[in-house]
């Protein structure tokens, strides 16, 4: 089986900000949903944040961090928490294990989106990340991920205290 490269797409439009991963999302993809989770919490006039995960096939625990993030930036400031829409059962199943379904709204079958908006639909460059930017990014995303339940803490606490350990180990 041929496995998609990871791509992101956005549009905004009338309030609406919807974020769409296509593909296998892993962390090469991170730099460029932590700088939408960060333009998200600055964005004038936001009503509702959408992410559609429908064509995902996969998304990893580092892209998984930063979606979290995205709900985090936009705490408070919405009437609802974000939407995500996924119906491929292996990327659901992921985001039940993770307790997504207390930071969002998970939906499986999705009121059909505008014309308008599936028209100003654009692909997300990739941005660039070195080792070190990499490697800061994955600890943060693992980070929040331990904040959201006891579950992830216990999984993700060794992979942690492992980047830490090489954080450190670095900066000497």
């Amino acid at each position: 089986m041929l496995i998609e490269e990871g791509r992101i797409k956005a549009a905004f439009n009338s309030g609406v900000f919807v974020l769409k991963l296509c593909g296998d999302v892993r962390l090469t993809l991170c730099a460029t949903l932590d700088t939408q989770a960060q333009r998200l919490a600055e964005t004038p006039g936001l009503q509702a944040v959408m992410i559609d995960l429908r064509e995902a096939t996969n998304v990893d625990s580092t892209a998984l961090g930063f979606l979290a993030k995205v709900a985090m930036a936009v705490k408070g400031r919405l009437e609802q928490p974000p939407t995500i829409i996924a119906d491929n059962p292996d990327v659901r199943q992921m985001l039940d294990v993770m307790g997504f379904a207390r930071f969002f709204t998970l939906m499986e079958a999705p009121l059909q989106p505008s014309a308008t908006l599936n028209s100003s639909m654009q692909d997300l460059p990739a941005e660039p990340a070195d080792e070190e930017g990499l490697r800061t990014r994955i600890l943060e995303a693992h980070r929040i991920l331990m904040h959201m339940n006891e579950h992830n803490r216990e999984q993700f606490q060794p992979l942690v205290e492992m980047l830490e350990a090489q954080s450190t180990v670095a900066h000497k």
